[in-house]
């Protein structure tokens, strides 16, 4: 009867649902159809949240597969499927998904057993129209399900690339025996991580939650990995002031936090340095006595912080190897100490180790994650992107103690600059975990925080290029004026063209009026022009002794045709620009020859803009989408970017060819553009990892601004030789630069590789 009763209740699956759709929030309906601009959308989400309740039938409870198609009228978009278990909506039941313009995205999820109610987010933090075209529920049998979450995992996550399915299971499986974690948890949490989209303003918790736990080690795994150091390495942590000890005369408790997340480290060779005035000016000393005696790693200094330091960085004292600077109130992640002695492990000689840092706000919660890139050089330059999350190494200190000031404050970003004189950028590495958290109350002003950052990098720079010039960029940080050679250099501008006057003219009219650079040539490189109206313009801008046209009657190769320009071309300078731009800011040319003249220096882009003035070029980020993304694209053209990075001047592994600089030198030895395997796409791409590969920094600067219309003289891929084409470029790519492109250093492994905003991954 128990048995037939059972039988009862079990429901055979709904193996396909279609459910309808209950607008909520700031959802409305498109009511103006006839204009051309709406005829395509059914539905317009405002600022605020917009959303659809699911009505109908509910898919049944399992495995899934979620089909969704929305044609939207943004250039990448993400969707949130979010159920309600009876507490209402809570992230930490969501799923994401990635949406392409007009193609059906596809993913396995897991559909709650007691789900009440689901909610669909078509755009996440986005406004713009849309019409939903396909939505659906697959039921999956868990086989099935657990076979396609491998598949992308192989392609998706960088662990598993070019390991077969069973290896990747027996991969998951181990990992999760030494977790105590079912490998089939893991892989849906390996799986999900592979769609998710958190900004780091809104959804850094619910990230901590689902993504970080995964990624940090556990107690038992920092236990493992200790056991089997060689030789492990001794950190002096020294606590420094916050800059605010005024404000916390009396009060011990910001100590005293900082000093329990030292004393809770997983890693235990540690030393912490006390100072006698620190401990005074928070009334510390009763309650640093019991804590010394409880902790034979603490040491009291008598005197002052510098006091402190000259005894943590003491040849002849405690063999420590590291030394790191906390300040009163911020407090190191749990295994902080133990990601640097990891690292240690494989790079024993690093001169700095820095890792990425959060706030913690006044209510304990963590906030505004800093998630970091590798060592980037002109970055330090502009701001100090390391900040106090940072492991010096202690041979590197003993000579440069005299950063810190009277008061016994740190000149971290001074430290910083000195540090690089002398000490190859190999030594200097990057841990991507959060292993430091600033107590919000410890934030400087903007104004304070610039004018130190501007002394440090004039001493920095006044030994480099005394002729250049370092003023504040805003409130962001510090911008570089670089000295540009006299007389100047000639510059040869080359912009390849077909028919299309209406684009051309503009592009070569505006950087005629408004290029102030003294010294240029604009070379027009026609490739086979039968416009009437483009011939006679052609002819009759070559009246102005800046500009030449040269014919390439051959058919369309991007890379050959710029080859072809540069081996005509007279300056010493190259300038790769697109027919289809059009400069804003007279100095934008000087603002970029300033910075190709460094000797260090290989490709420098520029800041691009669709005529709309939302950003279409911040850099060009590798493994975005697959191969390579822009960074920021559709963000405003004011926002700052993440962590500012819009607004300043920065490293990156590639920028775009629709407006870079390069010296001419740089240009012959790397071959130029690859004319054979990439005729149309990602010939830039593959320039500029030829140039960083001869050692050169390739760079960025959001201080000259153009606009892009962009490939609208080539047209999309949208034929069948065209795409056969665009797939021997994307096959070149991944088979030539396969490693480059799984993680870039001016990016950070916890950043999205989906979406081109920045968000968490």
């Amino acid at each position: 009867m128990a048995i037939r009763s059972r039988q009862f209740r079990l429901r055979y699956p709904r193996f396909r649902t279609r459910p309808g759709l209950m607008p909520m929030g700031q959802m409305r309906p498109v009511v103006d159809k006839d204009n051309p601009e709406n005829a395509d959308y059914d539905w317009r989400v405002g600022e605020g949240e917009g959303n659809f309740i699911l009505l109908g039938d509910r898919p049944t409870a399992g495995w899934n597969m979620i089909e969704l198609g929305i044609t939207h009228d943004q250039r990448s978009a993400a969707a949130c499927i979010t159920f309600d278990l009876g507490r209402g909506f809570e992230r930490r039941h969501s799923i994401f998904l990635v949406i392409r313009r007009g193609k059906v995205s596809k993913r396995v999820c897991f559909v709650p057993y007691g789900t009440k109610r689901i909610r669909l987010e078509p755009l996440v933090g986005q406004q713009g129209q849309f019409r939903i075209d396909h939505f659906n529920f697959v039921w999956l049998t868990p086989r099935f399900a657990y076979g396609r979450m491998i598949n992308r995992l192989a392609y998706a996550d960088k662990r598993f690339q070019e390991v077969d399915e069973k290896a990747i299971v027996r991969s998951l499986k181990q990992e999760g025996k030494e977790e105590g974690i079912s490998w089939k948890k893991l892989m849906g949490a390996y799986y999900e991580a592979t769609f998710i989209h958190c900004a780091p303003e809104t959804s850094y918790e619910y990230w901590q939650e689902h993504i970080e736990i995964l990624r940090e080690p556990s107690a038992n795994k920092v236990a493992r990995q200790q056991a089997q150091f060689q030789n492990p390495i001794e950190l002096a942590v020294v606590l420094i002031p916050s800059g605010k000890e005024a404000q916390a005369a009396g009060d011990h408790h910001q100590l005293l936090e900082s000093v329990r997340a030292i004393t809770e480290q997983r890693y235990p060779h540690w030393h912490l340095y006390l100072a006698e005035s620190l401990l005074e000016a928070h009334d510390g000393q009763t309650w640093a006595d019991r804590v010394v005696a409880r902790d034979g790693r603490i040491r009291r200094v008598t005197g002052g912080v510098g006091e402190a330091v000259k005894m943590a960085c003491d040849p002849n004292g405690e063999s420590c190897h590291y030394v790191m600077f906390v300040r009163v109130g911020d407090r190191l992640g749990l295994n902080s100490l133990f990601h640097i002695a990891n690292h240690c492990q494989i790079t024993p000689d690093a001169a700095l180790i820095y890792g990425d840092e959060d706030i913690i706000d006044a209510s304990g919660q963590r906030t505004a994650p800093n998630f970091k890139p590798h060592w980037n050089l002109d970055f330090l330059l502009a701001t100090n992107y390391i900040g106090h999350a940072a492991a010096f190494a202690k041979d590197q200190l003993e000579s440069r103690l005299q950063v810190f000031s009277r008061e016994g404050g740190l000149e971290l970003h001074r430290l910083l600059l000195e540090l690089i004189v002398g000490v190859d950028e190999t030594r200097i590495h990057h841990v991507p975990f959060v292993i430091y958290h600033n107590a919000e109350a410890n934030r400087v002003s903007p104004e304070r925080r610039i004018d130190e950052s501007r002394e440090a990098i004039s001493a920095y720079v006044e030994s480099v290029d005394p002729q250049a010039v370092v003023s504040p960029a805003g409130d962001k940080g510090c911008r570089i004026a670089w000295s540009v050679p006299e007389p100047a250099p000639l510059v040869s501008l080359l912009v390849p063209t077909r028919d299309r006057v209406e684009i051309l003219k503009p592009c070569v009219d505006t950087l005629l009026a408004l290029t102030s650079y003294p010294h240029y040539e604009v070379i027009i490189l026609d490739n086979g022009s039968t416009c009437v109206e483009t011939l006679a313009y052609m002819e009759a801008i070559e009246n102005d002794p800046r500009v030449r046209v040269l014919r390439y009657d051959k058919p369309f190769n991007y890379s050959a045709i710029n080859n072809f320009g540069v081996r005509h071309a007279k300056g010493s300078i190259i300038g790769l620009v697109n027919n289809d731009i059009e400069p804003i800011n007279p100095d934008w040319l000087t603002e970029m020859v300033g910075h190709v003249c460094r000797p260090d220096i290989g490709c420098v882009g520029a800041k691009l803009y669709y005529p709309n003035d939302s950003v279409q070029h911040g850099g060009v980020i590798l493994g975005l989408g697959g191969i390579a993304g822009h960074a920021h694209r559709f963000f405003p053209r004011a926002h700052p970017g993440y962590q500012n990075r819009l607004s300043l001047v920065q490293n990156l592994s590639a920028v775009t060819a629709a407006c870079l600089l390069v010296r001419r030198e740089v240009y012959d030895e790397v071959d130029g553009l690859n004319e054979r395997d990439l005729t149309v796409a990602y010939n830039d791409v593959d320039f500029c990892l030829k140039v960083r590969e001869k050692g050169y920094r390739n760079l960025w600067t959001p201080f000259a601004e153009l606009y892009h219309h962009e490939s609208i003289s080539r047209g999309a891929d949208d034929n069948p030789v065209k795409q056969a084409r665009a797939k021997r470029e994307v096959d070149y790519m991944r088979r030539h630069w396969r490693e480059a492109l799984q993680q870039d250093p001016a990016y950070n492994p916890n950043l999205t590789m989906s979406y081109e905003d920045f968000s968490l991954r």
